[in-house]
């Protein structure tokens, strides 16, 4: 099955994009991509995906072709949740199956924060446990006694005027250093041709560096919960070639979830687009089971 072209919804939050895919009267599966991607990064993993299943991918604020917002505070996670939570309230969803890529995942566990009775089953791809403290601070012990380089990128963006100043026009260059120098087997075309004109929308060298400019404000939420565990099955699907998100911030998961498995994809940050077909087969696997 493939994705639709982007719809849009408007709700008390704003004016978002999103796509669909699969059967119309499926069990949902809501998928929330990362940066710098949208909604596109899902159209690989949608023709492996069960087609019993209905996807809903929106574009989260700010990426996409969503609208974007000038000032901070709405790209908090916890506030992005929201969006989607507000896009799902529109679309009569009331329960579902929640995937997470990047800050797609933090997003995503936003949302089970918020609506833990609506989420059925959580997957998280490629990035940190927020309530996973302890392996959290591990890592950043690690990257500290390290040099660091490739966290270069997040403090660029939350320079103030720097991204706005250096990134329009040269939005092919900078997403190539991330989408295929960050990429093991290479990155496809046309999520590649879509992400950059999604880049090149007026305002988004912004909107897209507040997803980093916002982290401190975020870290300091998630700093309280410690001993939070995720009531719902978890399953983390770990593309083990990232540069970024190391193997350390594994350390420690089974502590946040009632019960959670890891599957490991020999792939690097993308992995949905990298290796879709594998990504696909956990998922189905892990939604099939009681």
């Amino acid at each position: 099955m493939n994705l639709s072209q982007p719809k849009f919804l408007d709700t008390p939050r704003g004016r978002f994009a999103w796509r669909e895919g699969g059967d119309s009267v499926g069990y949902p599966v809501v998928m929330v991509h990362g940066w710098p991607e949208s909604s596109y990064c899902w159209e690989a993993v949608a023709g492996y995906l069960d087609s019993g299943l209905r996807i809903i991918a929106p574009d989260l604020r700010g990426l996409g072709d969503s609208e974007r917002t000038e000032s901070l505070a709405p790209y908090r996670k916890a506030e992005l949740a929201l969006d989607v939570i507000a896009m799902l309230d529109a679309l009569g969803i009331d329960d579902f199956y929640l995937v997470g890529h990047d800050w797609g995942g933090v997003v995503a566990q936003e949302i089970a924060m918020a609506v833990p009775d609506r989420v059925h089953k959580l997957v998280i791809m490629n990035i940190a446990i927020i309530n996973n403290l302890k392996g959290n601070k591990e890592v950043i012990e690690k990257v500290r006694a390290g040099s660091g380089s490739a966290y270069w990128y997040q403090h660029f963006q939350q320079t103030p005027d720097l991204p706005e100043a250096m990134i329009p026009g040269n939005e092919a260059a900078w997403l190539g250093h991330f989408l295929r120098t960050w990429s093991k087997d290479g990155f496809p075309q046309d999520a590649f041709d879509e992400y950059v004109r999604m880049y090149s929308l007026p305002g988004t060298a912004a909107s897209g560096a507040n997803y980093y400019r916002t982290f401190r404000e975020d870290a300091k939420r998630w700093a309280g919960m410690a001993d939070h565990r995720w009531p719902m099955p978890g399953l983390y699907i770990y593309g083990n070639r990232d540069r970024v998100i190391i193997p350390d911030y594994l350390n420690h998961i089974e502590d946040c979830f009632e019960s959670v498995q890891v599957e490991e994809v020999d792939a690097a940050h993308f992995l949905q687009e990298e290796k879709p077909a594998e990504v696909a087969g956990h998922m189905n696997r892990f939604f099939a089971a009681d």
